[in-house]
């Protein structure tokens, strides 16, 4: 039986402990053996108060000894950067890493592994409104503010709420198998299990929310024709703008590129179709504005690290 070590701290995000807590007791409850012990750790030992108003009994860190622990997980919350600089936290962490089979963080539980040092040169992923101050103070960390969940080599890490269950759902499906997982998450009524590379969320979004200024209504205008042969130099054109001072004023205002946002809102567009009942792949290339399938599938493979036909073998509906 694997024993599955979760890390909790005050003012920690309570789904970011019950979300990963219950995928593995569902895998070992749809298994014919039980295949894991969840156990919950805190500093003291004691209650801990989530921001969800509600109090979580813990077992103290230091009657848990990490060597006998399969995976070590550390949840976020708000209370995150303030635990983060805990020596022994720091220390345990620290020590997990060089015994533990994996560790990993749940969105700002990413801040501890970084303070602990263990991160040094890997990427992880945390909760795109944190990620900028993550990075800020752990310039060394590479942080993915996109991705759903990272894994590197035995670091996992993802983004928050729900993203902790994708993740852990990753776990369950390498230690037991494909099927399994899938049994767990159509039990918890969750989606599918989502890769890894997916995005926290829509790239359409995304920009609306960054840009309130001269951009946003290019980026609706995007939107509205992708299908279309449109291009960077159209958007411009549509700006009443130079490519040049075009560009300059999207980046600004988005962190990205004009053509590279583009591409996203197509490959978003392709992924939406792609879910749906059995569009030919020509058919979603031409209707995502990749006119061909074969460039669909190149921008496909880049962004995701998979291809569009897995990607509807493991979320369309047939």
């Amino acid at each position: 039986m694997r024993t599955i070590v979760i890390v909790g701290f005050d003012r920690a995000q309570i789904l970011d402990i019950t979300g990963p807590a219950q995928v593995f007791a569902s895998a070992s409850e749809l298994s014919p053996q039980p295949q894991y012990r969840v156990l919950l750790a805190s500093l003291e030992g004691r209650e801990i108060a989530t921001t969800a108003g509600l109090t979580l009994q813990a077992t103290p860190l230091d009657e848990i000894n990490p060597e006998d622990a399969d995976t070590v997980l550390i949840s976020g919350g708000h209370g995150a950067e303030e635990a983060a600089n805990d020596a022994r936290l720091q220390a345990f962490v620290r020590k997990a890493a060089g015994c533990a089979r994996r560790l990993g963080s749940v969105c700002t539980g990413a801040f501890i592994l970084a303070a602990a040092g263990v991160a040094e040169g890997k990427r992880l992923a945390t909760h795109w409104r944190w990620a900028r101050r993550m990075q800020e103070l752990y310039p060394a960390v590479s942080v993915d503010a996109d991705a759903l969940y990272v894994q590197d080599s035995d670091l996992w890490s993802s983004a928050g709420v729900t993203a902790g269950i994708d993740m852990c759902l990753a776990l369950v499906e390498a230690d037991l198998g494909r099927d399994l997982a899938m049994k767990v998450a159509r039990g918890l009524v969750v989606y599918a299990r989502r890769p890894g590379s997916q995005s926290q969320f829509s790239t359409l979004l995304k920009g609306q929310v960054k840009s309130a200024g001269s951009c946003g209504a290019i980026i609706s205008w995007m939107a509205d024709n992708l299908a279309g042969p449109i291009n960077v130099s159209d958007a411009a054109a549509r700006a009443g703008m130079s490519e040049r001072s075009f560009h300059r004023h999207f980046v600004k205002e988005t962190g990205d590129t004009p053509a590279r946002y583009l591409e996203r809102l197509r490959l978003d567009a392709a992924r939406s179709l792609l879910e749906g009942p059995g569009l030919p792949l020509k058919a979603v290339a031409a209707h995502s504005g990749f006119g061909t399938a074969g460039r669909l599938i190149q921008a496909f493979e880049r962004r995701f690290g998979m291809s569009p036909t897995a990607y509807r073998q493991l979320h369309g509906q047939g």
